[in-house]
Parts: C-alpha cells; structure tokens; sequence
C-alpha cells in the first residue's frame, strides 16, 4: 500500500488516463467508508487516485504558442511581489497564523492582467506593457513570483527575537545576506529533488488544485468553462462581502459558542470553549463564519479525506489531552496560562531570559542558579511532545508503507550512481540547452510532465549554482553576525535538512499536510551547542527554514507544470521574487516593531497584534538552545519530550502490522504521523473555526466527491478558490483600512457583537 491523495487504497499500478469508473475494483469494495452512491445521471465515477485527479480537475492541455516572458507578467510580477511580501509580514505578527493565500495572488494579477489587456494602448512605447491577450503562463509567472515573495522570511523571526528580547540590531547589509541565504538554500537542495518530488503524479500537491481549477476556468472557452466563471464570481462577490462582518462590523461570528453566551464568568468554559481571540481556548464546538480562518492555512474543500480523517481523530485528542493535563495540574499547569508560548517563573510570572546570560549571550550557571529554571505552559509541552511523535512517526510510516519510492529516491547513493552524476554533471551550465532525454511515450509519465518535455529544462547545474553562492555567503554571515554557531554546526543543519526535504517534502505532496522539523531541530541544536541560544535560532534557521523553503519551491515547480509554464520561466521567477521578498520582510520588519513593541512582548496581544510567534521562538531559543540539558535530558523535568522521538518511531508500526495480517480491519486508512502531530495543535492562536473546518472538509470531501463526483469535478475546487480569493481580498482592505497595518486603528464601536474590552465570544478574559 502506498500513500495516495484521494483517499482510497491504490495497490495497483497507476492507470492511464481513463475515466474513473464507479464499479473500480481499486476504489469501491464492500464496507468501504467511500463507497460511491452516484447521482442516477452522472457519467463520472470517482477519483479513485493522484492521476485520475490530475487530468480529471484541472486540463493536461498545453498551446506552446502563449508567452510569459513579455514586460506586462514583469510588471505586474514585480508589483504584486512587493504587495506579497509586505503583507506576508504584517500577517506574520498576528495573532492567528494565516497566510497571504495563493489564490488572493492569484485572483489580484488576473485582475491586473485584464486591465492591462483592455486599458493599455497597443500603440506607441506602451504596446510593450499590453502585446496582446492576458494569457494563463503569464499568469502563472505572476503568481509563482508573488507567492516567492508573500512568505514571512524565517530569518526576520530571528531578527525580531534579537532587537526584541536580546536589544540587538544587527546592520541592515547583514541582515539582508541572512536573509537571502536562508532563503535560497531550500531552493537549491529541493530543485535537485525534482525527479522524485516533483515530477510523478502521485506527487499531487492537493493546495494547489483550486488555483489550477480556476485558471482552467478562466482562460478555457465552451460552454462548462463559462459555467464555471459565473459560479466562482457569484461566490467570490459573496464572500467578499460577507467577510467584512466577521472581521469588522461582528467580530463575535469569529467564534459563535452557545456554552461561553450561557457561562461568561466561568473560567472552565473559557478555557475549553471559548476560542475568538489568541490564545484564548480550545473552541469546541464553537461555530466559525469567518473563512480567513476557516481556510486560513488549509483549505478544507482540499485535504484528501484519508489526511482528514487522521486530522480529526487527532483533534479530539488534542481537546482530551490539553483538558487532562491541565486539570490534573501536570507539570504545575494550573501555575501558568492555559494556552502560552511564553516561559515563566514557577510563580506564574513571565520568565527574563536576560538575567541568565552573559555579556557573551551563553547561559551562565551563577545567573541560572540564581533564577531558577523556567517553566513552560502545560499545553505548550504537550505540543513539543506531539510534534516530535508526529516528526518521528512520518519517517516510519514513509519507510513501512513506500519502502520502493524510498529505495528510489537514494539510488544514487552508491559509487556507480555518483560517478554517473559527476561525469554527466555540465560545469558550463550557462550552456545547457536544458532538453531532457525521455521516452514521451512511457505511459508511467505523468500527462503534465509529458507536456513539459518540450520545453528547455532548468537543469540541476543551476540549481546546484544556487546552493553553492547560497551556502559560501551563509557561513560568511554566521562569521559576521557573531551568531555563534561553528561551521560545524551549520553543516549539521544543512545534512538534517537535505534528510527531512526528502521525506517531509513526500508527505506534504501526497496528503497536503506539512509537518515542521523545527523542534527537532532545536533539540540537536541545543545539544551540539550547550548554553548558546543565539547559536539555536541560527541552528533552526538553516535548518528548518531550508526544508520549508525546499517545499514553497516544489509546491510552486507544480503549480508551473500543471500550467504549462516553461520551467526557466518559473525559475527566474522564483529568484526574483525570493530575493524582492526578503528585503520587504525586513523593512516592514523593523516598522511594526518600531510602532507595536509593547503589544508584541504581551501574552495575549490584541485581535489585531501579537508578538506570538516571536515569543515562541524566543523561549525555544532558550530552552534548547542554553538549558537543554536542564530541562529535556533524561530524569529532568520535560524529559519525555526528547523521549517522544523514540517513542514516534514505532507508533505506525502496530497499524501496519494489522493491516498487512487482517487487511479487512482497514488500518491503512490511518496517517498516525497526522494523529500523532495534531495532538498539539491548538496551543496557540484561534482555534474556534475546527467545527466549521471539518464540516465543510467532509461535506467536500466525502459526501460530494462520493455522492456527486460530477458536482465535484467540475465545481469543488473553483469554489474553494472563490472563497480564498474573496476573502483575501477583503482581509488585505481591512488590514489597512480598519485594523491598524498602515498605523492607527479604526475598531467598530463596541456592541453585543463586537465586545472590544473582551473576547468576542464573551467567554471570561483570563490572560
């Protein structure tokens, strides 16, 4: 059995492109939970696999004839690149994690294409910005160099907690050096990847079918294409407007709970119910209605049900975890808040990393000793547990159930594969023509790929270029910014990443989830480096950030090979927009620092601001990086933490065992590095959107790819990109209009609806 995305059991060779059929023996069997019961009319089955949802979503067609390289894509590119990187960053210092949303780009250069095409004269010096029809690869290269560009850079992470915690600012040509190395290391070891990560069609990347579904939509004629226009600008009107009451006039459908309506004052129902603002509680079965957190990080209409599935088991458990450590006072938790990222004195008071280094920033025993050891959050370590389980969990589960993918993917690690790659390796790899050798009639190629071939290729010399300015400025920055961390050390991080991109990058493009290596990273770099936080953010950056990195840039390599764009063309869009990106991160950086310091050192922040994710970098940086051994070594007080990485290794292996002798019991249809991941997640942010989040997920992925599979063909996923486009587009006005990015603050008069003294849901403030 091997991992598929649609949620059935595929152990058969991959089919070809054939209609998927109901009575698929790979699909429907007896008992199964996604037994098709088809509409009487429909002339679709289900998608049974990758490749059925591959050339059956989105068109495997192809016009070589449409260009992207013409100014307008530039211009445009360049602007909505600089629009991405700002907000990527105001984002960054909210206080729910919500990204700047493929489809907003997507949707925002559209509309730019268009009145360009139609408002541009095609006369005179400006024919050069209009040369004809707005075109889908054009689009693409806008939206490949936008979403390069709309990611908060890690490295600003660091520079926060420096200038916030630690009262360093280091020099802006410095800091603009990290940045564009941290950011082009991923780049290089993950393009190399391409021919395992990349190229096969169970390589899905299921995120990025509502923007394939919409381009289809959007520059395909025929009649079922136009149907398709009218439903995505109906919904995305709708929702466009609907959004400015959740996010302004009626902050309280953030997150609707009868039981904190019923129970304000009560302190228990705050912590499990209640879930409007950050770090409030855990939402049960509160009601979302504001999609930007619906769909803030994963759209549900996406998410294979398998992944789903896994995804809510592990939710409930979280909910049962959290409640029973808390209340049962597990590692004093009733001293602390209930939901924190923070560290804090045994008393309760919020922990000063400061007094306990040097001038040196090391960890000195004398200050340690006379501070005490900090304490984390209860719920804060159930998460550092969970990650780790989950982190372990995925190698496990990659190598029990793709063990010939695997075998595969490192084929080349022998002598005869090296001296092969070596004396294929063009060291003038400006001169590459980049065509690739390869049967076009293979019917294992994916249809996208195919179409690919015709086109020159980035090769992997270029790539390889990449990582090597990349690593030699790296370790010129690590010298230069006293971080701390020995060459020794970085190499480490760059050997852990090139390890986690292969098996991390897999699971993220086969089920849509993405797991972080984060708090691994954090674990080996505090025992390599015993008493040096400064050494363990940088540790973590070129650690972590690399494999982060390395998925953005194949997620994006997929978006262009299901449009068609030449992949030199997405190349150089990526490097544009990576570096542009990088350099706005930090301007608007050291802005909102400037302007919300205070607010960003708070537990609890606004609804607006919030120093979260800064502080929880922080007080990891401290806790692994210069007390390690003090608080995760056996016998100590967190010991199950560095524990749970053992324990993750055999968590899946039970589950194969079962399903390799008692098939029937189905224990394949559970992803245990999901459930094992989940258990953790709502430590921190807004959690009231769950209930909404798997409903819809549910309703999407099984009642209507089961029930209706034409409905959800031809609609699911153009849906889902008219309600990430709407609401992105509203979110991106109100931010500046309303809710303070470009200053002052405009919130709505305090009502019923809008409690601005409390929290929304009108739960009791406890933080």
């Amino acid at each position: 059995m091997s991992l598929t995305a649609a949620g059935a059991i595929s152990e058969h060779t991959v089919p070809g492109e054939k209609a998927p059929s109901t009575s698929d023996k790979s699909f429907d069997r007896k008992g199964d939970v996604e037994t098709a019961t088809v509409d009487a009319d429909s002339e679709e089955g289900v998608l049974s696999d990758e490749r059925d949802i591959a050339t059956h979503v989105i068109s495997v067609d192809d016009d070589a004839s449409l260009n992207p390289w013409t100014l307008r894509a530039f211009f445009i590119g360049l602007g909505l690149s600089t629009f991405g990187g700002v907000l990527a960053e105001i984002y960054y210092f909210k206080p729910q994690t919500v990204g700047v949303l493929l489809m907003f780009l997507a949707v925002i250069s559209y509309v730019l294409g268009i009145f360009m095409e139609t408002f541009v004269p095609r006369r005179g010096i400006l024919r050069y910005l209009n040369p004809g029809p707005f075109n889908k690869k054009e689009n693409a290269f806008i939206v490949i160099m936008a979403n390069a560009s709309a990611s908060s850079a890690f490295a600003t992470e660091v520079l926060a907690v420096q200038r916030l915690y630690y009262n360093i600012t280091p020099n802006a040509g410095t800091s603009v050096f990290l940045l564009f190395s941290s950011q082009l290391l991923g780049y290089g070891i993950g393009g190399m990847m391409r021919s395992i990560l990349l190229y096969p069609s169970k390589m899905l990347y299921p995120g990025v079918l509502p923007l394939m579904s919409m381009f289809d939509a959007l520059y395909e004629g025929g009649m079922a294409a136009r149907k398709k226009l009218r439903v995505f600008y109906i919904v995305f009107a709708a929702i466009f407007v609907w959004e400015l009451f959740p996010e302004w006039i009626f902050p309280l459908l953030t997150g609707l709970s009868i039981f904190c309506l019923a129970a304000p004052n009560n302190a228990t129902v705050s912590r499990v119910f209640g879930g409007s603002n950050g770090n409030e509680g855990l939402g049960l079965l509160s009601i979302c209605f504001d999609w930007q957190y619906i769909s803030g990080v994963l759209n549900p209409m996406t998410i294979p049900l398998k992944a789903q599935v896994s995804n809510l088991i592990g939710y409930i458990l979280c909910v049962v975890v959290f409640v029973a450590v808390y209340y049962n006072n597990i590692w004093k938790a009733q001293n602390f808040p209930f939901l924190s990222q923070l560290l804090f004195y045994e008393n309760g008071t919020q922990y000063d990393q400061t007094l306990i280094l040097n001038s040196n920033y090391e960890v000195d025993p004398a200050l340690l000793a006379e501070q005490g050891l900090p304490y984390y959050s209860s719920t804060w370590v159930v998460l550092l547990l969970s990650q780790n389980l989950g982190l372990a969990a995925t190698f496990t589960h990659l190598l029990l159930w793709n063990w010939d993918d695997i075998c595969f993917a490192w084929s080349w690690m022998n002598p005869a594969g090296i001296k092969d790659i070596w004396a294929n390796f063009d060291w003038k790899f400006w001169q590459d023509d980049g065509m690739r050798k390869q049967h076009v009639d293979d019917e294992d190629i994916d249809p996208h790929y195919k179409q690919m071939l015709k086109y020159p290729d980035a090769p992997n010399s270029w790539y390889f270029v990449v990582f090597l300015l990349s690593f030699v400025v790296a370790l010129v920055v690590l010298y230069e910014t006293d971080s701390t961390l020995p060459w020794w050390g970085f190499l480490i991080s760059l050997l852990l990443a090139t390890i986690s991109i292969l098996f991390l990058g897999a699971f993220a493009a086969i089920t849509g989830l993405a797991f972080t290596i984060q708090t691994f990273g954090q674990m080996i770099g505090g025992y390599l480096h015993k008493g040096l936080p400064v050494a363990n953010m940088y540790f973590v950056l070129y650690g972590y950030n690399t494999v982060y990195q390395a998925q953005l840039l194949l997620q994006d390599l997929k978006i262009a090979q299901y449009a068609k764009l030449p992949p030199r063309a997405a190349f150089t869009a990526q490097i544009i927009g990576t570096l542009l990106g990088a350099i706005l991160n930090y301007i608007m950086m050291n802005s909102i620092i400037d302007n919300q310091r205070e607010i960003l050192l708070s537990v609890q922040g606004t609804n607006i601001w919030s120093g979260q994710q800064p502080q929880m970098y922080n007080s990891q940086a401290i806790a692994w990086g210069g007390l390690s051994h003090e608080l995760f070594s056996a016998g100590q007080r967190y010991q199950w933490v560095s524990w749970s990485y053992v324990v993750g290794l055999f968590i899946p292996v039970p589950f194969w065992v079962i399903h390799k002798y008692w098939p029937k019991l189905r224990a394949d249809y559970l992803y245990t590095p999901i459930i094992a991941y989940v258990i953790g997640t709502l430590s921190v942010g807004i959690n009231s959107s769950l209930l909404s989040f798997f409903a819809i997920s549910f309703l999407s992925q099984w009642w209507l790819r089961t029930r209706h599979p034409r409905w959800f063909v031809k609609y699911n996923y153009i849906v889902g990109a008219a309600l990430d486009g709407g609401t992105q587009v509203m979110v991106f006005i109100l931010s500046f209009a309303v809710q303070g990015a470009g200053g002052t603050s405009h919130l709505f008069p305090t009502w019923w609806g809008a409690d601005q003294g409390g929290n929304y849901d009108h739960c009791l403030m406890l933080n």
